[in-house]
């Protein structure tokens, strides 16, 4: 269950969105596409901020954040800034996964079909979320696998932030092809 919260009318890129998680209650997610700003929080959730560097003056309209480049990013989860290393979003769907190293784990969100990406604590799959980049993030939770708070706030935000799903390759190969031969 998602509910929308009045965004700043001054601010119409702001997405501000409120969600019932299965495991942890409400969540809110908060999209502001301009200036390349996630952030989750939650009563159980630590608060997950994703940012683009405000420098960064090639903006990626196919990405949420703003960007695929990772030393144009910041991550802070609970205070703690992280690296967040995003692939290059090419021909398959392995190069639009985005890696975060926490602790002893990466953690991977990465594209598993047309709409979707499953969150992945080392190699072990935790989650599979929907995100079409405004703001609007749903997961479903795999059974057993003991999700932890900080696994939920920043696996909203990647979701978020980058969107999930990516074509098969040969689909994301003619795509690129058009893009060659299709005067811009």
């Amino acid at each position: 269950m998602e509910h929308d919260i009045p965004a700043d009318p001054a601010a119409p890129a702001v997405r501000v969105k409120v969600v019932e998680d299965d495991l942890f209650g409400p969540v809110t997610v908060s999209l502001d596409l301009g200036a390349g700003v996630v952030v989750v929080h939650g009563d159980a959730v630590p608060r997950v901020e994703l940012r683009r560097d405000p420098a960064v003056s090639d903006i990626d309209d196919h990405v949420p954040v703003g960007t695929r480049d990772g030393a144009a990013l910041s991550l802070v989860i609970d205070g703690s800034e992280l690296p967040v290393r995003p692939g290059k979003g090419r021909l398959t769907r392995r190069s639009f996964r985005v890696d975060v190293p926490y602790g002893e784990v990466v953690y991977r969100l990465v594209p598993d079909s047309l709409a979707g990406s499953r969150l992945l604590r080392g190699e072990e799959r935790i989650g599979a979320f929907t995100s079409d980049g405004d703001g609007v993030v749903l997961v479903e939770w795999r059974d057993g696998v003991g999700v932890r708070a900080v696994e939920v706030g920043l696996g909203y935000a990647l979701a978020a932030a980058f969107g999930t799903g990516a074509g098969p390759m040969w689909l994301l190969a003619l795509e690129a092809l058009g893009d060659l031969i299709t005067p811009g």
